[in-house]
């Protein structure tokens, strides 16, 4: 069966990947009855990991919708579900095979944004004439970090953040960073106790159970719930649009003070949830980081600037970033390993059975929601990882299939790089980790844990006491040097022979038996 057979007389045929529905793409300004535009729900995409369900499931009806809206502009759109006989479930084989069958003289994809993706159209490419062309998304091409820092051995983000400032004037007096300084993190550390109320969530609700069914009729593996009854992330541009909004309004607000906080019964706090509709293109990081900033200027009691700045950083900044240390570093960086961690994951994270209540909340807010914020992220979820020796590809795996926001361009720089250190220094400047009692000052999760944060020894002792000096002692050749790891090992030398021995056994008993935990 020919797949193009109801498209005659195309001149030139172009494909649209499923992260990459951006309406606003120059290439959908005019609508012309020669070109063709392909999409295709693949197998090669849903496959390379296990992803959530709720991801599978919001990227597909965005992608459908996509394909309406395209339509209803009057561009032609061919689109290959994941039953079709015809598609090939590989974005290189389904377009040669869209060329071989229009006899399209020209053909073009959008840059894709993930390294196996690049090599696999460049090399069709090369052997077919296909032209790669501009997602028009970023601030920053594939090459602005790396071009920045040519000739160092570091990549600092505080100065390509300044930069992206100054570049695209946001926030900014004349020369000067609004305020008088460019960043505000020490202001936005504040734990959420339960006020202010936080508002309701006003998601748009979905029903796909019929393509849910789609979805495990082709037999594709996924994690966590599918609320394919009521499916609540923004799945079209508008939905992505009227959620900017309801951010701004209700929660920018106490954005900055409560962005790092944690809370057994809220999952979503004062975040934005607009990642998946970024990292789908439905909406651009610069229309984003305007209303945010607009919201400042116009109301600056209401929307204060060290909420704003974080937001934004987070977007203009640390976005932009990741992107850049990802196409600097690849394929060298998921190879990474510096600390040479090798034990495998334990089996609860893909469950959140576990007694610790902290990675009990975290992994089964994520199983739920597809979503965890950057702290539960970083330091709960990451943490645990690093103190325990998880071999790097095993977190890769797991942060890159759980989360609905995660695709490999932005997963394993933070993944491999921030969290897990394995790249040793690329992305931070030091390992990120914590005890109980960073846990307990930034969420209520100690006070209805099986263990006792404050206790470093014994079977009720929390494990992430012992584990945390255990990582220090195991790799002091290696970190002792680090001028961020301050005062951790003159601390730890304080403790003594006897204290020492005794945190390092109840570590080796906790490693030992980490699927009990």
């Amino acid at each position: 069966m020919d797949i193009m057979k109801p498209y005659p007389q195309i001149e030139r045929l172009r494909f649209i990947l499923g992260d990459q529905l951006n309406e606003n793409h120059s290439w959908f300004q005019e609508p012309n009855s020669r070109t063709l535009y392909l999409m295709a729900e693949m197998r090669q995409e849903t496959d390379y990991v296990v992803h959530h369900a709720q991801k599978v499931l919001g990227i597909f009806a965005a992608m459908r919708l996509f394909a309406e809206r395209l339509r209803s502009l009057g561009h032609q759109v061919h689109y290959l579900r994941i039953s079709d006989p015809e598609n090939k479930h590989s974005p290189a084989l389904n377009l040669r095979y869209g060329q071989e069958t229009t006899g399209a003289e020209c053909v073009e994809y959008l840059e894709p944004d993930e390294y196996r993706l690049d090599q696999e159209f460049d090399a069709a490419a090369q052997n077919y004439g296909w032209k790669m062309k501009s997602s028009e998304h970023f601030l920053t091409e594939r090459t602005t970090l790396k071009e920045m820092f040519q000739g160092k051995k570091t990549y600092l983000m505080e100065r390509f953040y300044r930069q992206m400032r100054l570049s695209h004037r946001v926030l900014m007096q004349n020369e000067l960073p609004l305020g008088g300084q460019w960043n505000f993190d020490a202001q936005n550390r504040k734990p959420y106790k339960g006020t202010p109320a936080l508002p309701p969530l006003n998601d748009s609700k979905h029903n796909l159970i019929p393509l849910w069914a789609e979805i495990e009729q082709a037999g594709i593996q996924t994690l966590g719930e599918s609320c394919a009854d009521s499916f609540p992330w923004p799945i079209t541009r508008t939905e992505a649009l009227e959620l900017l909004q309801l951010f701004i309004k209700h929660r920018l607000p106490w954005f900055g003070d409560f962005q790092d906080a944690m809370n057994t019964s809220e999952p979503f706090l004062w975040h934005s949830r607009l990642s998946f509709a970024l990292n789908l293109k439905l909406i651009s990081p610069l229309e984003v980081i305007r209303a945010v900033e607009a919201a400042h200027l116009s109301r600056p009691e209401t929307f204060p600037l060290h909420g704003v700045e974080g937001f934004i950083r987070q977007i203009l900044g640390w976005r932009e970033y990741m992107r850049g240390i990802y196409w600097a570093e690849m394929p060298d960086f998921a190879l990474k390993n510096y600390f040479d961690h090798q034990r495998a994951l334990p089996t609860w994270f893909w469950t959140g059975n576990t007694k610790m209540q902290c990675l009990s909340q975290a992994i089964g807010q994520s199983l739920q929601h597809g979503y965890a914020h950057h702290i539960q992220r970083l330091m709960v979820t990451g943490a645990f990882a690093l103190m325990a020796g998880i071999h790097p590809d095993e977190i890769d795996r797991w942060y890159l299939g759980i989360y609905i926001d995660a695709f490999e361009w932005v997963e394993i720089t933070n993944t491999r790089g921030m969290s897990q250190f394995a790249d040793g220094g690329i992305v931070g400047t030091k390992p990120y980790l914590g005890s109980a009692a960073y846990i307990h000052k930034m969420s209520n999760y100690c006070g209805s844990c099986h263990y006792k944060r404050q206790e470093k020894l014994g079977d009720d002792a929390c494990p992430l006491n012992s584990l945390y000096w255990h990582f220090y002692h195991r790799h002091r050749e290696r970190l002792r040097s680090n001028p961020r790891i301050g005062m951790m090992y003159p601390t730890w030398d304080r403790m003594g022979v006897e204290q020492q021995t005794g945190i390092l056994a109840q570590a080796e008993r906790n490693l030992d038996r980490l699927e009990d935990l």
